[in-house]
C-alpha cells in the first residue's frame, strides 16, 4: 500500500507525521520512505538515514542547428512555457523553462531540433533503524521538481509498505507526488490558513481520485474555524488530533522522534495505519458496489 502524507500549506507538522508513522511501523512490516519534498528534504534530519547518491535526474531540453533551421516558429508555437522563441533570425532558448515533453523536436519540419540531457537532480538511497529511505533533491537553480519527484517514486520496491512525504501545497509538485497514491493523509492545524489550504488540498486530490482522510496538528481542544464542520461536510474522517503540547515542539526542534520521545504515541500512529487501511476497505467496497 503508497500513502502520501501530504498538506495544504508548509509548516502543519507533515513530515514529522510521515517520520514518526514509518518508524512506528517498522517493526511489523516493511516499509520505504520516500522524501518526495524535493525542494527540502526534510526526513533525514529525524530518521537520520545512511545515504548515497546513486542516480542523477535530467530531463530532455532542446538545441537547435540553426544551420537547418529556417526560422518558421513552429517550435516556439507549440511551446506552452516559453523555453523557446524565434525572433527573426534567430532562436532563444530558455533550458530553465523547459519541461521536456519534446513537442518541439516532434514538430520542427526541418529537423533542426534535437534533445540533450539537462541534470535537474539527484536521488539518494539509504536505510535507518530497518527502513529503506529514498530521498530526491533538486539541483540549485533548477525548479522542474516533478522530473525528480517522478525518479523517487520508480525506486519504490512492490510488495510493501511506502510512505510518501509529499510536497507542500497543491502546485505541479503537490499532483506528482500524490498521483497514483492508495491513500493520502492530510496533515492541517485549526487555523483561518491551515483550514483555507486544506480546501485546496482537497480539492486536488477529488480531481486524482484518492481517498483522504485528515490529521488535525496543534490542536487546542477548541475549533474556531470551522474546521471539524469542513470534514463532516465533506465526509472526511478525522484519523487523529495531535495536541499542542509543549514536548511535541521539543522533540521536533532537537530533530529527535516523537515515538521515541513519548513511546506512547507509537501505538496511537499504529492505530491511525489500522484506520487508513480500514477505510481504504471501504472506499474500495464502495467503488465496487457503484
Amino acid at each position: 500500500m503508497i500513502v502520501a502524507v501530504a498538506s495544504g500549506k508548509g509548516g502543519t507538522g507533515k513530515t514529522t507525521l510521515a517520520s514518526n508513522l514509518a518508524w512506528s511501523l517498522k517493526e511489523t512490516k516493511k516499509v520505504q520512505v520516500l522524501d518526495c519534498d524535493v525542494d527540502e528534504p526534510n526526513l533525514h534530519l529525524f530518521l537520520n538515514p545512511d545515504l548515497k547518491v546513486n542516480e542523477t535526474v535530467s530531463i530532455k531540453v532542446p538545441t537547435v542547428n540553426e544551420s537547418r533551421c529556417d526560422y518558421c516558429g513552429k517550435c516556439a508555437d507549440i511551446c506552452q512555457y516559453g523555453a523557446i522563441t524565434v525572433l527573426g533570425k534567430q532562436v532563444l532558448l530558455f533550458p530553465e523553462l523547459c519541461h521536456g515533453c519534446g513537442g518541439c523536436t516532434l514538430l520542427c519540419p526541418q529537423k533542426a531540433i534535437s534533445e540533450i540531457d539537462k541534470p535537474v537532480g539527484e536521488i539518494e538511497t539509504g536505510t535507518a533503524g530497518g527502513l529503506a529511505v529514498v530521498q530526491g533533491r533538486m539541483a540549485v537553480g533548477e525548479v522542474m521538481a516533478p522530473a525528480v519527484i517522478k525518479g523517487v517514486k520508480e525506486k519504490i520496491k512492490p510488495l510493501g509498505t511506502v510512505i510518501i512525504d509529499a510536497p507542500p501545497g497543491t502546485s505541479c509538485s503537490a499532483v506528482a507526488a500524490c498521483t497514483g497514491v492508495d491513500y493520502c493523509i492530510l496533515v492541517t492545524e485549526p487555523t483561518p490558513f491551515g483550514l483555507h489550504d486544506l480546501k485546496l488540498a482537497v480539492d486536488m486530490l477529488e480531481k486524482l481520485e484518492v481517498p483522504r482522510g485528515v490529521v488535525i496538528n496543534r490542536w487546542t481542544g477548541v475549533d474556531l474555524v470551522g474546521l471539524e464542520a469542513y470534514c463532516k461536510e465533506k465526509e472526511i474522517p478525522i484519523l487523529l488530533r495531535i495536541p499542542f503540547d509543549r514536548r511535541i515542539a521539543q522533540a521536533y526542534a532537537q530533530g529527535r522522534l516523537l515515538v521515541e520521545v513519548l513511546p506512547e504515541w507509537q501505538s496511537r500512529l499504529q492505530r491511525l495505519w489500522e484506520s487508513v487501511e480500514g477505510g481504504l476497505c471501504s472506499e474500495r467496497t464502495c467503488s465496487n458496489q457503484r
